[in-house]
């Protein structure tokens, strides 16, 4: 028994060491070779490094499928002013709409984009590119064979989120007389999102 405690602490300095010095996400794959080891071990061992560390100023989070190394949030009050300040983002409104539109809607097009928000986001999108938030996501079969975007690591990493369906639900709505979406007065039963009625369409076609 206690062999395998000091092999399991051994693995949990390891695996602390390789996310300390990677300074990045360090995909589960690369944990599983190095240490030449399951999944499923490497996920009970640092579930317990994660128990560990809630008293601590560090912690260690799930981004997708890696793991990475960073502060306690509860001490961002303290760290920020050490921390020069143009190391973070400063979102507009604009790029705050445009990035909630893609992360609902991954591979979403520049017309799309620009159709939801009724003005021109070539500058918008751009910035988010800068900033490593949104990434191309290959091009749409659609006519011109336009560009799609996603969300990226960086993007789950900046708002706290281990993976898109970690996402706020979107609110239900319905339509008034002027076919234009009204949210404040919510219905009770389940009416499909634009993208399910499309599906229901083409179904039935």
């Amino acid at each position: 028994m206690a062999d395998n405690q000091n092999e399991n602490n051994n693995y949990e300095q390891i695996i602390e060491a390789i996310l300390f010095a990677a300074g990045r996400v360090v995909a589960e794959q690369e944990l599983m070779i190095a240490l030449e080891m399951s999944q499923e071990k490497i996920e009970n061992i640092i579930n317990k490094m994660q128990i560990r560390y809630e008293k601590s100023g560090i912690q260690i989070i799930k981004v997708e499928k890696g793991y990475q190394m960073c502060s306690n949030p509860k001490y961002y009050e303290y760290i920020y002013p050490i921390i020069d300040k143009r190391t973070k983002p400063n979102l507009s409104n604009a790029a705050l709409e445009t990035l909630a539109i893609i992360a609902y809607n991954p591979r979403a097009t520049r017309p799309e984009i620009e159709a939801i928000r009724g003005v021109n986001s070539d500058g918008t999108i751009y910035k988010l590119l800068e900033y490593g938030l949104i990434e191309e996501a290959g091009k749409a079969d659609l006519p011109g064979r336009p560009t799609t975007y996603k969300t990226t690591q960086e993007f789950l990493k900046m708002f706290g989120y281990t993976d898109l369906n970690k996402l706020p639900e979107l609110p239900r709505y319905k339509l008034d007389s002027n076919r234009q979406i009204v949210i404040d007065d919510l219905i009770e039963t389940d009416v499909p999102m634009p993208s399910e009625r499309e599906e229901v369409k083409e179904n039935q076609e």
